[in-house]
């Protein structure tokens, strides 16, 4: 490397890899500084070269013992593994520090599920302008940004339709499969073509921003008899899920409404929730154990077609 940039520190290169970053999505790109500063506050000062795995390591273990979730402990070491990457790829430091052995585990955990009952009575605690929002969320499986962010003409009302374009206030969907329609009962298209307002913005179907949705979610699960305290509006999608496996839906079925990615992602996150269905199993490993026994009946013991001795050997006789 070249000596000049041995003495670029690690905030130093932050900034520079924050300017390149900055034509991402303003939300990917506010995620990113909000790690950044995280980083800045442990490692800005120091030469890129300088930092050492055992540093990382350790790092990571006062990040996790100070209270945070093993989810964002992850997703900082993520962070400064992409930039460390990048100062790589850039020529600034031979390798980087951060490896799968620095990594901590991603940690994931199983989603809390209301019951039918609870939502409801969420929706009819909410404020009366955002109650759309809740069934949005349950009965379409939309994300907050695309539920606040939702047009009403991007629901078809008569063939029951919704097709998610943008998420709020008004930027294109990240992905392909994201977009993908949405089918919904004649009776949800009804509810939702009742919240239509000609004062909304931008034609919107809801007046509200994801942070005051939230908040607003925040103060109506404690009125709901079994919503834990961590109730949030991304759960409505949890029950939307669970609704549908409930029902019978495939893994397919379920990741294409959900629009994940591809199945992995809705098995590692819903697998759970599939029924295990125990005499299916029992039935598959009876029926093995029966041919067998029936086997045994008719050939004898040793499938010599008597009962009367052992079976001849097999193949050529020995020198």
């Amino acid at each position: 490397t070249d000596p000049k940039n041995a003495r670029m520190t690690v905030g130093e290169w932050c900034d520079t890899w924050l300017a390149g970053y900055a034509t991402r999505r303003p939300g990917t790109v506010k995620s990113a500084q909000v790690h950044i500063r995280k980083i800045r506050a442990e490692f800005g000062t120091r030469t890129l070269s300088s930092v050492r795995p055992s540093q990382v390591r350790d790092w990571l273990a006062r990040l996790a013992a100070s209270g945070l979730s093993q989810s964002y402990v992850h997703a900082l070491h993520r962070r400064l593994a992409h930039i460390m990457s990048d100062a790589v790829h850039d020529g600034l430091i031979p390798r980087s520090p951060c490896s799968r052995r620095t990594s901590p585990r991603a940690g994931r955990q199983r989603p809390y599920v209301a019951t039918t009952a609870q939502v409801w009575a969420l929706h009819d605690v909410m404020p009366a302008d955002m109650r759309s929002a809740i069934l949005l969320a349950a009965f379409a499986g939309l994300r907050i940004g695309e539920a606040c962010g939702l047009r009403v003409s991007d629901i078809d009302f008569m063939r029951g339709v919704i097709h998610p374009v943008v998420q709020y206030p008004a930027e294109e969907l990240k992905t392909e499969i994201s977009r993908t329609a949405v089918p919904i009962p004649q009776s949800l298209a009804l509810e939702l073509s009742a919240a239509v307002s000609a004062e909304t913005p931008g034609g919107r179907l809801l007046d509200v921003s994801p942070w005051r949705l939230e908040d607003a979610v925040r103060t109506a699960r404690g009125k709901v008899a079994g919503l834990p305290a961590g109730f949030r509006f991304h759960d409505l999608r949890h029950y939307f899920a669970s609704l549908l496996i409930a029902s019978g839906c495939d893994v397919k079925t379920v990741q294409a409404r959900l629009r994940h990615g591809s199945a992995t992602t809705t098995l590692d996150t819903y697998g759970h929730l599939w029924p295990d269905r125990d005499e299916s199993t029992r039935a598959a490993v009876d029926a093995a154990m029966r041919e067998r026994k029936d086997y045994r009946n008719r050939f004898g013991r040793t499938g010599s077609g008597t009962n009367s001795g052992p079976a001849e050997p097999c193949g050529p006789p020995a020198d």
